[in-house]
């Protein structure tokens, strides 16, 4: 490396680079703890619950107490037991949600970056046309035509996520179809779902799959946002948006009713964020050299 004269050169430091992997693990291990917590809350609501989820045993508004550790709502049920339930839900529909436009943004993405040009730029021109529409309003559109339920909440979410993914997929699939051993599988007669299989999947899947994550963020706040305006799952399903909703008007006499529902969704939407945060820094080479 030559310096020019008067170049001023800053000493580097030798534990920046440690000192940043141990605040990327950091992130890492806080979004695990997050996002665990969460699923952890959901896999023991498939065996056990405090109450029935239609009980009203309880009181009307209760503050949180030995038997009802958060209290209860309007209609005298346990909190908590909500709360477990609406863990399930979110989990259900970020999951449902990822995958379908995954699959759906995958095949899209897969044959604009493989198609002739005519084709490209007409696929690309729709994909953009739909991204500049905001997620949640496809959705409700899609929740419009077919109605309020929790799988047209998660078809609806997860087709307006496709486009996001179809064309991230597209630009990175292109991307790797200009790299050389991508011509020397062509000249040695790989055929083209050889190439994708085996050279194209296997190069985007880090960057794509730290999309997906953010993806699956992006899906529960659109669920809950769903859910809060009546397009969502319909009762008895305790989303955490609609638990939102009903506590809106007893916020200031019961806060406890928001607050939970809140906090639970910000665990899982950060928790989630920190661990595509943390995995981006893991498995992208690109970034991992930088390091």
């Amino acid at each position: 490396m030559s310096i020019e004269f008067g170049q001023q050169v800053e000493p580097q430091n030798p534990d920046a680079a440690p000192r940043r992997r141990g605040g990327r693990r950091a992130t890492l291990v806080l979004g695990l703890c997050l996002t665990g917590a969460v699923v952890l809350l959901a896999l023991v609501s498939l065996f056990w619950l405090p109450y029935p989820p239609s009980d009203i045993s309880g009181g009307r508004l209760d503050p949180p107490s030995p038997e009802h550790l958060l209290g209860t709502d309007k209609l005298g049920r346990d909190l908590f037991t909500q709360l477990m339930i609406g863990a399930r839900i979110a989990l259900l529909v970020g999951t449902a949600s990822v995958a379908l436009a995954a699959v759906i943004g995958l095949i899209l993405g897969l044959i604009a970056a493989f198609a002739r040009p005519w084709l490209d730029d007409s696929l690309s021109a729709t994909l953009d046309v739909i991204i500049a529409f905001p997620v949640l309003l496809l959705a409700m559109l899609v929740v419009a035509v077919q109605g309020a339920s929790l799988w047209s909440a998660i078809l609806a979410i997860g087709l307006a996520m496709s486009a996001v993914v179809a064309r991230l997929t597209r630009i990175l699939a292109r991307r790797v179809l200009q790299e050389q051993f991508i011509t020397a599988a062509r000249t040695s007669g790989t055929r083209w779902d050889g190439i994708i299989l085996f050279h194209v999947l296997p190069n985007i899947a880090p960057t794509l799959g730290v999309n997906l994550a953010l993806q699956f963020g992006a899906a529960v706040l659109a669920e809950a946002s769903l859910s809060y305006l009546g397009l969502g799952a319909p009762p008895p399903n305790a989303s955490w948006g609609r638990l939102l909703q009903e506590a809106q008007g007893t916020v200031l006499t019961a806060p406890v009713g928001a607050i939970a529902p809140g906090v639970a969704l910000v665990m899982l939407v950060l928790g989630v964020n920190f661990v595509a945060d943390g995995l981006r820094e893991f498995i992208d080479p690109t970034r991992r050299g930088r390091s």
